[in-house]
């Protein structure tokens, strides 16, 4: 298993503290995240760095983008090998009513959806809301 330095250099994307410990608090997340959960985090840390981090692992598809339908977006840690593909890599999210968290369901695909002639997809979102199994008790 690779370490985030080697992720981030696999990447080519330079090493940095405060890239590192963005890193660390997505992995520690179950739900994804606020870009306003990351700046909470680390209140002393320049909002701009913050802002840079998430959209420079963005574009090299290590977190990925959740509208969970609540106007906030979210970001959440790829799995290892993803490259954001919407052919092979994309996944179903749950988003909770009741604590408002949203994670990723990784092990449930979401199948490639065929779209009429001229017509080009670009992203697919599929949302699943509900109640947690930590809200539902089971």
């Amino acid at each position: 298993m690779e370490t985030i330095e080697q992720l981030l250099e696999s990447k080519d994307i330079r090493v940095t503290a405060m890239r590192l410990l963005i890193y660390k608090f997505l992995a520690e997340n179950k739900a994804a995240v606020t870009l306003s959960n990351i700046e909470n985090a680390f209140e002393k840390a320049d909002r701009t760095t913050l802002y840079r981090t998430i959209k420079t692992f963005e574009e090299n598809d290590i977190v990925h983008q959740i509208d969970d339908g609540t106007g906030i977006t979210k970001y959440a840690l790829c799995e290892q090998g993803c490259s954001c593909d919407i052919k092979t890599d994309l996944h179903l999210h749950f988003h909770c009513n009741n604590c408002n968290e949203t994670v990723c369901l990784t092990e449930h695909k979401i199948p490639q959806i065929k779209v009429p002639d001229g017509f080009v997809s670009e992203n697919v979102n599929l949302v699943v809301k509900g109640i947690c199994d930590k809200c539902s008790g089971q």
